[in-house]
């Protein structure tokens, strides 16, 4: 055999390897993307809004499953438990006679149970993201009421906000306790904010 046939058939056996490898990689691409979209849910599209592309969020999805991973979270303890729900009750219970320090106490109390779980909250964007991780169908509800507690704290929200803050802080803390809407009760506004807050 001459030796350009040599030649031919060794760059058509590295053109097929080089697309086999390209078709494989896309595979495999496409098949973290739709293991993330699943997994993150709604937070899948937050990140590829603030990330400004589907790469780059599909990065910090998995950088922030790698940094959850190193994390030690622990469940809570029964008796925490029941302390938390019943500080929760407390919380809510408050909201009639001083909606703005229940809205500061419900913060104050997720971010406690967020301590005692094993969550490093530093920061608020941290916390966000390893939340995700573990509960990405409310880390929404949790963004929306750090944002209404920011602007409650500057006096530029009135009563209902406060509530939506409250319903929203407490989605978090159901899913963080591990509780349902019956342990927690219902809000003082006078409606089921579990019901309220899955809407």
């Amino acid at each position: 055999m001459p030796t350009w046939s040599w030649i031919v058939i060794v760059v058509v056996a590295v053109v097929i390897v080089l697309l086999a490898v390209v078709v494989v990689a896309a595979m495999m691409r496409q098949k973290r993307s739709e293991r993330l979209r699943e997994q993150f849910g709604p937070e899948y599209e937050h990140a590829v809004e603030t990330a400004g592309g589907q790469r780059a969020a599909e990065r910090e999805l998995l950088a922030r499953e790698r940094k959850h991973n190193k994390l030690k979270i622990n469940e809570l303890t029964p008796e925490s438990r029941a302390r938390y729900i019943e500080a929760w009750g407390v919380t809510q219970a408050g909201f009639i006679d001083s909606p703005s320090k229940s809205v500061s106490e419900a913060d104050r109390l997720v971010t406690e149970v967020m301590r005692e779980r094993g969550y490093p909250i530093d920061d608020f964007e941290q916390r966000a993201a390893d939340i995700s991780v573990d509960h990405p169908k409310v880390v929404e509800h949790y963004r929306a009421a750090h944002i209404l507690h920011l602007a409650q704290e500057k006096g530029e929200i009135g009563t209902e906000a406060q509530r939506e803050a409250i319903v929203h802080y407490r989605a978090l803390f159901e899913q963080l306790v591990g509780a349902g809407g019956s342990e927690v009760g219902t809000n003082d506004a006078g409606a089921d904010s579990t019901k309220e807050a899955r809407a």
